[in-house]
Parts: structure tokens; C-alpha cells; sequence
């Protein structure tokens, strides 16, 4: 079986978690039977395209001319676009027209939740949509006492330091407004947000928060895959403020490393993350402050070995499993 995992605009979104599921993609891929190519030939089965970018459109249309099966990753829905940039919530009508197209394009579509599924579906998506995880490399994404060292050492915090940290593009949908105010709330502690976006791109909201952000705050920018496992492991406390997810990969690396892990009490979570079980929920601001104070003081017990037992029913051999039981199933089908 010969698979073409579409790469055009990675430059775009490689430090997104559309760019990070396109890796988890071809690493799952490449530790099977599955024969990689970097681009389509002749004799191609299928083309998985990941973005709804012009020229994925291009690619749609070539594999659907030359006959190729195509799969079409359902990450981006009206929702999670909206509070994203500059002028998003403008646009985001268009934009639902523009997905609503772009995903008719595939002979099938994947989407990483069932909520993410219910979102494409209610927009008008005509085509099979199927659920698979983005998934999480389990075997990186682990707990690490030494790790955790290296990124205290780094930023020359103790042993006994409280550290909070969130992971994501600077957006108000990412909740980094929320997150600054968590940190002014809690001047004891130390706060790292991993992630950055052109300022052009920012919201005046987002831009204000940053201006007025307490010296308790640091932004080290975009860091590597192993900056970023460090960081779980030696953090205090997860805080991940998103109003909206069609999954959320950075939540998955979390709960793989074992760390403590706290999320606002939205959708997308419902059927997978239970408050209590293997996370802990929060619905507004004053719960965030409130619970994540309970976490750091340990008056809530820890979830630690739930959050990893979570992580590997999504991990990326599991979800491999998933896909390719589609792939056999699109094959053996004669729609074209």
C-alpha cells in the first residue's frame, strides 16, 4: 500500500497541531508496512491532505482526476477558527463554506473527536466521517524526573518552585488572556506559556494581555518537541484554557507524561475526559483560580497514573490500528 502524506504549506502550520498531527501521521506510517511517499506518483493508493490551504485544493483535485483515494483530516472547523486571529470572526462564515467544500473533496473524512464529527456534520458535510485521534507518541511523551530537572535548571527555578504552565498560539480562543489572569492571581507561582503568533495576527485583546502581563509570567516562544516534554514533566500544574478544541494534542502530551492536568469544562472533552477521573475540570475563571490552587496544595488527589493509562488508548499505535482498518475498507470500495 503506498500512501502520500501531503505536506504542502508545512511551513505554514508546522509549529500547529495540524503540523504536529501531519508528523504523528507519517510516523505512524513509517513503523508499518504502509509505504510513505513524499508526493503522489502514478501508482499512489491514497493522499491524506490535512490542511484546507488553495493549493490542498489543487492536490484534491489531482488525486481525484488521476483516480488516487482521498482522505481529507477534518482539524478545522467554524468554531475553532473564530477568536483565532486578526478579523477571524469576519471571515468565519466564509470560512465554514470554504471547509464545507474543501472536505467534500475526500472519498472520506477523519476528524479526531466525536464532537469534532458532529461540528462537520452539522455545517453540511456530506461525506463518511470517521473518528481517529491526531494520537500521542507514548514512548517520547513520558514521565521524566530528569527531564523535569533540565527545564528547572534552564529557567533557574528550585526544586520546591510552584510552576504552571499552557501550551498554544496567542489567541483569546486559547484562553491566553485567562491564563494571564491566572498568574496575577497566583504572584507566588511561575508561569510559562509555550507558543507564539505573529503580532500582526493578534487580537487588540490578546495584545493588551500581553502589554499588561505580571513579571510572574515568562513567554519563552516556540520550543522543540523536547523543550516542550521537559516542561510537562517538570511543571506543577497543566492549564489549558481553550474555549474550543477539535481534540487538543498538547492535552494528550500532558496526560503522557503523567502531569497534572487541568482543562475548562468544554464540549469537546465530554466523552473523554471525566472531571475527577483522569482530569480536573474547570467552567469559568474563578474555578480555574479555585482548582488550581486545590491542585498545587494536593487537596485534590492525584490523577497521576489515570492521566497515563488515558494517553495510551490514544496512542499512535492504537490509532494506526484505526486507520488502517479505513484504508483496507477505502480500497475495497469502487467509488472513486
Amino acid at each position: 500500500m503506498k500512501v502520500c502524506i501531503y505536506r504542502g504549506g508545512m511551513h505554514l502550520i508546522q509549529k500547529s497541531g495540524i503540523g504536529q498531527a501531519i508528523l504523528h501521521q507519517e510516523q505512524m506510517l513509517k513503523e508499518s508496512d504502509v509505504i510513505v511517499l513524499p508526493y503522489p506518483t502514478p501508482d499512489t493508493d491514497i493522499i491524506h491532505i490535512n490542511t484546507v490551504l488553495p493549493d490542498a485544493v489543487i492536490m484534491a483535485l489531482y488525486a481525484r482526476m488521476h483516480h488516487i483515494k482521498v482522505i481529507y483530516y477534518g482539524h478545522s472547523t467554524e468554531g475553532d477558527f473564530k477568536n483565532s486571529f486578526k478579523g477571524s470572526n469576519y471571515l468565519s462564515a466564509f470560512f465554514q463554506s470554504w471547509i464545507r467544500f474543501c472536505y467534500g473533496l475526500g472519498n472520506c473524512v477523519i476528524t479526531p473527536t466525536r464532537y469534532s464529527r458532529n461540528q462537520l456534520s452539522s455545517i453540511g458535510v456530506k461525506k463518511d466521517i470517521f473518528t481517529i485521534s491526531n494520537g500521542v507518541d507514548t514512548s517520547f511523551f513520558r514521565p521524566s524526573k530528569k527531564a523535569g530537572l533540565r527545564f528547572r535548571n534552564r529557567y533557574g527555578l528550585n526544586e520546591t518552585d510552584t510552576v504552571i504552565i499552557s501550551v498554544g498560539h496567542f489567541m483569546e480562543r486559547k484562553g491566553l488572556p485567562d491564563f494571564i489572569d491566572l498568574a496575577r492571581h497566583m504572584p507566588d507561582a511561575h508561569f510559562f506559556w509555550f507558543g507564539y503568533t505573529d503580532p500582526l495576527l493578534q487580537t487588540e485583546t490578546v495584545k493588551n494581555a500581553l502589554r499588561n502581563a505580571p513579571s510572574n509570567i515568562t513567554f519563552p516562544g516556540y520550543v522543540s518537541q523536547s523543550q516542550l516534554h521537559e516542561a510537562y514533566c517538570g511543571c506543577s500544574l497543566f492549564a489549558f484554557m481553550s474555549y474550543e478544541e477539535t481534540e487538543g494534542i498538547v492535552v494528550l502530551e500532558a496526560l503522557s507524561c503523567g502531569t497534572p492536568t487541568l482543562v475548562r469544562d468544554i464540549p469537546v472533552y465530554a466523552d473523554w475526559l471525566i472531571d475527577g477521573e483522569n482530569v480536573y475540570k474547570a467552567q469559568n475563571q474563578a474555578e480555574f483560580i479555585q482548582r488550581a490552587r486545590m491542585m498545587i496544595n494536593k487537596t485534590l488527589p492525584s490523577l497521576h497514573q489515570a492521566e497515563i493509562k488515558t494517553a495510551y488508548k490514544y496512542s499512535l499505535r492504537q490509532e494506526y490500528i484505526a486507520l488502517h482498518k479505513i484504508y483496507t475498507n477505502l480500497l475495497s470500495s469502487g467509488a472513486n
